[in-house]
């Protein structure tokens, strides 16, 4: 399902957004897997757990789901949009 596939999740570096990180990279090969949040802290906590030179399709994006041309940015190219 997920397989070549561009995943964005929007507040990503929680709980759930950790572990439904963690699944997708256990079970598929995305081709992008895209953490939104706006939480930098968190972000780079993240980024030491996968980070983007272990698992080539990671990407980190800070943002908030409230600014709309922030989070069409980071929408763009994506086939899949979890929000955690």
């Amino acid at each position: 399902m997920f397989n070549s596939k561009t995943i964005l999740i929007t507040g990503g570096s929680g709980s759930f957004g950790h572990h439904f990180v963690r699944t997708v990279l256990e079970r598929y090969q995305p081709k992008k897997l895209i953490v939104y949040s706006r939480d930098e802290l968190k972000q780079y906590e993240m980024a030491q757990l996968f980070p983007e030179s272990k698992y080539g399709c990671m990407r980190y994006f800070i943002g908030d789901v409230r600014d709309a041309s922030r989070l069409a940015l980071a929408m763009r190219g994506v086939d899949y949009v979890v929000h955690a």
